[in-house]
């Protein structure tokens, strides 16, 4: 494990970007990677119907896509994971392992821990802050919950990183500029007030395949692309064990994560005892 962690690194863990990768995508998600390439998704979605169906309320048949993904959401009372990841930027790359938990709408806490086994941060994080714990300098900081804005330059709340991580959609809104049918899948692109959000579903299950995000703010040419696959059945719902995250702005990270143990309500603490020698920042 290095010495020193970049921010970049630290807030892969932090947003368990961790949570969005495979390494070996399936056969659907890599003709999906192939589909969307465009830098402008709003040029990458063109208003079709059905090709079994005449034409259709297409409010109605939007209205009725979004109430179903929000029915697929994953309800959890505490959720637990291991999680493999592998990361790729400007800064650096290499591996490690993200030990996370969750209590719904309370907290998360993570742990990265390195190639050696030694683990070098654990991170509270609630509604209203973040407390990081570096284990190699021996320092522990104390922030509120902006400091994941300034970080990462993007408006995110604990919901957010909460849905980030259990594999929840976000950035839905109700400006639908268009959608498309093709044979396997339904795109929608959707703008909201930060991002245009290109969200492809598999068109049998509206499970998520693909999230294509981009800057409303042409200036900033901030651009993200989250693959989802390898679904597996829990409860009444469908959990992604195999994530991607592509993430550029001034600089491009590649985050690739496997969700190698999982757990659904399960008893759980969230250790975070801070020794007297770390220094308080």
């Amino acid at each position: 494990m290095k010495r020193h962690y970049s921010s970049r690194i630290v807030y892969a863990g932090l947003l368990l970007m961790v949570a969005f990768a495979a390494c070996r995508p399936t056969k659907k998600v890599q003709r999906l990677g192939n589909v969307i390439t465009t830098k402008d998704t709003a040029s990458a979605v063109i208003v079709t119907h059905p090709p079994e169906t005449n034409v259709v309320d297409s409010a109605a048949l939007i209205r009725n896509i979004v109430h179903t993904l929000d029915s697929q959401r994953i309800n959890f009372k505490t959720f637990s994971a291991k999680v493999k990841m592998d990361y790729d930027g400007s800064e650096g790359n290499g591996q490690a392992t993200v030990f996370l938990r969750m209590q719904k709408d309370s907290i998360i806490w993570l742990s990265l821990t390195g190639a050696l086994g030694i683990e070098g941060y654990r991170v509270i994080i609630t509604k209203d802050s973040v407390k990081l714990m570096n284990k190699l300098d021996k320092v522990v900081q104390f922030r509120s919950i902006q400091y994941l804005n300034d970080l990462t330059h993007v408006p995110v709340n604990f919901y957010d990183m909460q849905n980030i991580l259990i594999g929840n959609p976000i950035y839905l809104d109700s400006n639908i500029v268009s959608y498309k049918y093709s044979d396997d899948y339904l795109s929608i692109l959707m703008s909201g007030s930060v991002f245009k959000n290109l969200l492809t579903l598999d068109k049998n299950t509206l499970l998520m395949l693909h999230s294509k995000l981009d800057d409303i703010d042409p200036n900033k040419n901030r651009t993200a692309d989250i693959t989802f696959g390898n679904y597996e059945k829990v409860s009444n719902s469908h959990f992604s064990t195999v994530r991607r995250i592509s993430v550029a702005e001034k600089a491009k990270l590649d985050i690739d994560l496997e969700f190698k143990q999982y757990n659904f309500d399960q008893p759980l603490t969230f250790p975070f005892n801070i020794p007297k020698s770390y220094k308080r920042r």
